[in-house]
């Protein structure tokens, strides 16, 4: 079997966030594959721009990111206690698309927020967000990267070895579901 596709998407629009950061890592324990990162930098959803203009291009590009990944890395910040709202528009946005992209779709959420829960509630609130698209949502390990802000090295690389291995777990479920296909 050739290299899987693995589409990274960061709830965080800022270059350096600690969930970049972790995406970044979840990419590296992942090994081998084609990666590619999803862009949320996409106007704001409203049914009168869809009427008029249809799906912007950004958006198709997207839903067609996602449709052609073997599986999804999703790193979300938690914001007031949910994900972002550039996270939430995405979602409404690509649901507007043709095809389903995320249908039967491995998906792996991860977290690091400021915290002590390390985004415990944003991934609640976003798997719950996911459900309509009827992705395959791995549920565990569940990975929350708690006082994000010291948890990652010069290097990018997460500090805590309890955290790498849970991160590693969850990239080796993420990588045998591919493979269930």
């Amino acid at each position: 079997m050739s290299e899987p596709r693995l589409l990274g998407i960061c709830g965080a629009l800022r270059a350096g966030s600690t969930n970049r950061l972790l995406l970044a890592e979840a990419r590296r324990l992942f090994g081998p594959c084609q990666w590619s990162e999803g862009d949320l930098r996409l106007p704001l959803y409203d049914g009168d721009l869809e009427s008029r203009d249809g799906i912007p291009a950004e958006v198709q590009r997207l839903a067609d990111q996602i449709g052609a990944a073997d599986g999804v890395v999703i790193s979300t910040p938690e914001y007031n206690k949910a994900p972002p709202g550039v996270l939430k528009n995405a979602l409404d946005w690509v649901s507007r698309t043709k095809g389903g992209p995320w249908r039967n779709k491995p998906v792996a959420i991860i977290s690091a927020a400021a915290g002590r829960a390390g985004g415990e509630r944003s991934q609640f609130a976003l798997r719950l967000m996911l459900t309509p698209f009827r992705p395959r949502l791995i549920t565990g390990p569940e990975v929350m990267v708690a006082d994000s802000g010291s948890a990652f090295d010069d290097d990018g690389r997460l500090k805590d070895a309890r955290s790498v291995t849970v991160l590693t777990d969850l990239m080796d479920v993420l990588r045998g579901e591919i493979g269930r296909g």
